[in-house]
């Protein structure tokens, strides 16, 4: 008795095809965020919840965009869960947005707030 290998040669082929062309129909969807130069930034290790202010001022969390009261409750929980946060600010968005969003980070009684930069070198 002789197996034919020829559908099992198809199916690999098939399945090949498959995975190769796969990962160019997913769409990644990521906010463009130029973030400042800072010759005296640190790495932070610790568990943070990110906060991205856009070049537009629109505030993303997890990719997604927030309202102010969106934002204040996520904060709130942060804040209970002892997290710190992480704000990444393009550099041309508006600073007033950027201290608003610090001042409810200090008003919910998160400990330690950050601003995302990159590190320049001297």
């Amino acid at each position: 008795m002789r197996i034919d290998a020829v559908p099992f040669i198809n199916c690999i082929f098939l399945l090949l095809i498959f995975f190769i062309l796969t990962p160019s129909y997913i769409a990644s969807q990521a906010i463009k965020v130029n973030l400042p130069k800072a010759i005296t930034s640190e790495v932070v290790q610790e568990k943070s919840m990110t906060v991205v202010v856009a070049k537009d001022n629109t505030v993303y969390l997890n990719e997604r965009a927030v309202t102010p009261d969106e934002l204040a409750e996520r904060i709130t929980i942060a804040a209970e869960e002892g997290s710190s946060v992480l704000i990444k600010a393009d550099r041309d968005s508006s600073l007033g947005k950027i201290i608003e969003i610090w001042d409810l980070c200090r008003e919910e009684g998160v400990n330690q707030v950050n601003i995302a930069t990159m590190h320049e070198m001297k």
